[in-house]
């Protein structure tokens, strides 16, 4: 097989999957190394492709009509669980965490959590006690983009988060109004 021929069947593997790959199952399922995969997924991204490179794998990121919304929180490490199951059972995705550091600006990590099984692995992951929650940089506030197939699903899920006490207002030197950027 040629370098084409494994990147349409590297295509074909990713675009199949709702999970991330590793790049070492990728590399032994198309025989090649793992380097090679990462060079692959190099010249793919370079050509168009939507590819996300996450803590499990890569991820091709499908092209459905969605809808997006950056939420402003503010909850104990003990509500974590709590927050993200909620916004899963509503119908929303956890695309990411990030914070805004006012000597390092925004620093963002990749989530990816779509499920109650995802919820899971992460809260088992943290606790896990090798690392912690991104939030405790910044005295608990931090943000998440969330996804969802409609703008009601998004109003929902702030109602939701506000109810809980879990919704945190925006200060005058944050340097973006992520309120009014619903929509992707």
């Amino acid at each position: 097989m040629n370098g084409e021929q494994r990147r349409k069947q590297l295509l074909s593997l990713l675009a199949g999957s709702k999970t991330p790959i590793a790049g070492s199952v990728l590399a032994r399922q198309l025989q090649v190394s793992r380097q090679v995969i990462v060079q692959d997924i190099a010249l793919l991204r370079a050509n168009g492709a939507d590819i996300l490179s996450a803590s499990r794998g890569y991820l091709m990121l499908q092209a459905a009509k969605e809808t997006s919304r950056v939420f402003k929180v503010l909850h104990s490490d003990a509500q974590t669980e709590e927050e993200l199951t909620m916004i899963v059972d509503m119908g929303g995705k956890v695309r990411d965490v990030f914070i805004y550091h006012k000597v390092y600006g925004i620093v963002r990590a990749d989530m990816r959590i779509n499920s109650r099984k995802d919820v899971q692995d992460f809260m088992q992951r943290i606790l896990s006690g090798k690392s912690w929650l991104l939030k405790n940089t910044t005295s608990g506030y931090h943000y998440h983009t969330i996804f969802a197939e409609d703008v009601q699903t998004l109003d929902e899920i702030q109602q939701a988060l506000l109810q809980k006490g879990m919704l945190a207002p925006l200060q005058e030197d944050e340097p973006v109004d992520f309120w009014s950027q619903a929509g992707t």
